[in-house]
Formats: structure tokens, C-alpha cells, sequence
């Protein structure tokens, strides 16, 4: 994909649906009594690999333009498949799917693509171990293919040393198969779509502080679900109607969870035009359409609590924080390095050759905004936010940028350079 200097972004668009949220219905509405009907459903690649799961282990999943339809079994209706779970390049997938995995009567492995194979499993393993669950890494190298083998799961509470919300939603989906509640404390609240969710279908759980501890049901019972569009993906346009001269983009019916919304607060923190309205509560999933214009930034530090809040927004914040005046702290943020790759590398080592002055640090990165932009050729690592972050700088730098393996995209965002396109006409 190649993309050069861009002015006057405008338009009116629709936000895929959230891809956390996508993920969660198939998997609860597979494991619920009855039918859950999902509308503006993520068909991106890694959803994808969810419902092929599921599908694997007995779940019809109908799929059309306008709803998926699941057809739950209840919570003991899955059964095993006849091969491995492919679950593509979903670290969601995997780490989700492990937990409910854990209290089934029969033995799974689970394998993905190169890039999810070798990242990091031993943040669930440890925990669904120590309930009783029987996952092993079956290269010893921590990382999947995992090997799960049917087991009784007790009552647990898990202290996590780190705020994850597949880390803490692998828990709490185990802790539905357990022999008494279970909980988890993070250092910090992370996303809650799990507990939300969990609720919705009638599950007893409940949320004190930064502890969520669920009670294992009876039962779970279907639902009509519609998926807000997710703040993640509109983060990017966010940023180039905040970073391209002469624009103002709406985006409609985007979700604003609290453990979502780091972006919002980290955007007016540096002084932009953003304004939320039509600010609805759906089954506990606030959304809004947002607008923002062209805006004269400054600086900021993100740090501390608002970290798990925009961990994947971390990318197009570092080039946003390239637009603003002085200097822009990212702190706290470790995780970067354990995504679909090192973002904190990948991210500093290309800003800086587009000229930006950007240095890595142990725990995020610094920037000093104001260095104009050049355009270079980038490979992504196959890493679906690095390629959308860096088409939305190639659009703000002089020259050509090109995105080499821009079709990963597809992960999260298939119509992105679509709706990059209609807005720059």
C-alpha cells in the first residue's frame, strides 16, 4: 500500500464492531442455552478464528451480511473436535478459549500461525494450572500449540501481577466450570467487556475495586447482542482528524467503556477538538459518536492506571504525539513488547526514520513533537496496528510511505484503507 501527503479529511463513518466484544459473543453465546443473535459483528480474521473453534467443537455459527446467529449447547454442549484448534494470529482467541477449554470433558490442543506461537501463554497457564486445569506448552517453550486436557476446576482467587483482561477473562471462564467462586485482583482495571458480558447472560458476577469475582451458573442463557464499534479501530481516525490540516471526521456508535476510553482522555489532555454526543448505555456498554477536527496539540504523560486502558492505542498515540508541541511521555507500558510484535521497537525504530525524534525506553517510549515527517517503506511484522498507525503518519509526511504486508489490516479492520479513501475525497 502506498500513501502520500493528505489534506481535508471529512465525512461521516461507521466504526467496525469492537473486536474484544465480537469475540466474547461467540464464544458465551456457544457455551449459553438457546440462540444469540450479534449484529454489526467484526469480520476480521481473527474473529473469524474464533467462530472456526467453536464451530469445530459442535456449535452451528449462521453468518450473513447483517447478524450471526449462534446456536448455544449450554455450558457442557461442546464437543471435542476432530483436529486442532486453529486459531490463526488471535491472542484473544487462544487465551479465552483456554480458560472455558480448562472445565470441558475432553482433551483439545490449540495451535496458531508463527507469529502467535511464539508469544507468551505462561500468564494463563500459571493461574488455570493452579485451579486444577491440565495446560501444557507442548514445546516447553511456554508459548502454543498448548495442550489442554478436560479437568475438574476449583474455586480460585488470582492475584495477577499484571492487568490483563485476557488474563483475567481466561480466569474468571474457567471459574464458570469451578466448584465455587472465583476471582481475580489486578494491579490496575483492565478492560471489563468479559464481566459486562457474563452479566448479560446471567451469570452472577460481581465487581469490587479491582477485584471481578464470578459464581459458576446453572445455566447461561442467549442473547441479542449489538456490537458498538470499537474504539480501537476508530482510534486512527481519531488521530488523522486531529493531525491532518482542514479535516473534521464523525464516527458513529463508537463504544466508550471507561476501561476503553484512554484515547478520549489522553486526546483532550493534549488539547484537542474532540466532542462526544448521542451518548447511549447499551446492556452496559456506553457508546457515543465522536468527532474531532484539526487541533493544535501539546504534550502530555501517559502513565500509571490510564496504561491498560490504551494499550492498543499506543502506536497511533506515539504519532500523534509527534503532531504536538514538547515533549510526550509513554510510560508503564511493557505490554507493548509482548503484542503481535515489539511495538515499542517497531513503533520508535520507524518514527525516527521518518525523522521523528522518538527514543525507546524500558517501559514505553519519549517523544518530542514538531520534527516534520518523511515517508519510508515499512514492513509491519504482519502486525495489523503498526500498519494502520504508519498509514495514517504516511499520510501527514512528505513523500511516499509505503505499508509492505498492508493486507494484515484484515485482523481487526478489512475496510480500512476504504474508509481512509472515502474520507479523503
Amino acid at each position: 500500500m502506498k500513501l502520500t501527503r493528505t489534506k481535508g479529511l471529512h465525512g461521516t463513518i461507521s466504526i467496525p464492531g469492537d473486536k474484544s466484544i465480537s469475540h466474547r459473543s461467540i464464544m458465551f453465546g456457544s457455551i449459553a442455552e438457546g440462540t444469540t443473535t450479534i449484529r454489526n459483528f467484526l469480520m476480521g480474521a481473527d474473529c473469524l478464528a474464533t467462530i472456526d473453534c467453536f464451530r469445530s467443537m459442535g456449535i452451528a455459527i449462521d453468518v450473513s451480511d447483517e447478524v450471526v446467529t449462534v446456536h448455544g449447547k449450554g455450558l457442557h454442549g461442546l464437543t471435542k473436535p476432530d483436529k486442532t484448534l486453529d486459531v490463526g494470529n488471535s491472542g484473544t482467541t487462544t487465551r479465552l478459549i483456554s480458560g472455558i477449554l480448562s472445565g470441558q470433558d475432553f482433551d483439545v490442543t490449540l495451535s496458531g500461525d508463527e507469529s502467535l506461537n511464539s508469544r507468551p501463554m505462561k500468564r494463563i497457564m500459571t493461574p488455570l494450572n493452579a485451579m486444577g486445569a491440565n495446560i501444557t506448552s507442548v514445546h516447553n517453550n511456554g508459548c502454543a500449540p498448548l495442550s489442554i486436557k478436560g479437568s475438574k476446576i476449583k474455586a480460585f482467587h488470582y492475584d495477577s501481577p499484571v492487568a490483563s483482561a485476557q488474563v483475567k477473562s481466561a480466569v474468571l471462564l474457567a471459574g464458570l466450570y469451578g466448584d465455587g467462586p472465583t476471582s481475580v485482583t489486578e494491579p490496575a482495571v483492565s478492560r471489563n467487556h468479559t464481566e459486562l458480558m457474563l452479566q448479560s447472560f446471567g451469570v452472577d458476577v460481581r465487581c469490587e475495586g479491582k477485584t471481578a469475582t464470578v459464581y459458576p451458573p446453572e445455566t447461561m442463557t442467549g442473547q441479542d447482542i449489538v456490537v458498538p464499534g470499537d474504539i480501537s479501530s476508530a482510534a486512527y481516525f481519531i488521530v488523522a482528524g486531529l493531525i491532518t490540516p482542514d479535516s473534521q471526521i464523525t464516527m458513529k456508535h463508537v463504544g466508550i467503556n471507561q476501561t476503553r476510553d484512554g484515547i478520549i482522555k489522553v486526546c483532550q489532555a493534549m488539547g484537542a477538538d474532540i466532542t462526544l454526543s448521542n451518548v447511549q448505555d447499551d446492556n452496559g456498554e456506553p457508546t457515543a459518536d465522536i468527532t474531532v477536527k484539526s487541533s493544535k496539540l501539546h504534550g502530555t504523560v501517559i502513565g500509571g492506571d490510564l496504561i491498560p486502558t490504551l494499550i492498543d492505542e499506543l502506536p497511533i498515540i506515539a504519532v500523534l504525539a509527534c503532531f504536538a508541541e514538547g515533549e510526550t511521555v509513554i510510560k508503564n507500558a511493557e505490554e507493548l513488547k509482548v503484542k503481535e510484535s515489539n511495538r515499542i521497537d517497531l513503533m520508535v525504530n520507524n518514527l525516527v526514520r521518518m525523522g521523528a525524534d522518538a527514543i525507546a525506553t524500558e517501559d514505553g517510549m519519549i517523544i518530542h513533537g514538531g520534527k516534520p515527517l518523511h515517508g519510508i517503506s515499512i514492513n509491519c511484522k504482519y502486525d495489523h496496528r503498526i500498519a494502520m498507525t504508519f498509514s495514517i503518519a504516511g499520510i501527514n509526511a512528505d513523500g511516499e510511505t509505503v505499508i509492505e504486508d498492508a493486507q494484515c489490516v484484515d485482523v481487526s479492520y478489512p475496510t480500512f484503507y476504504d474508509t481512509l479513501k472515502q474520507l479523503a475525497q
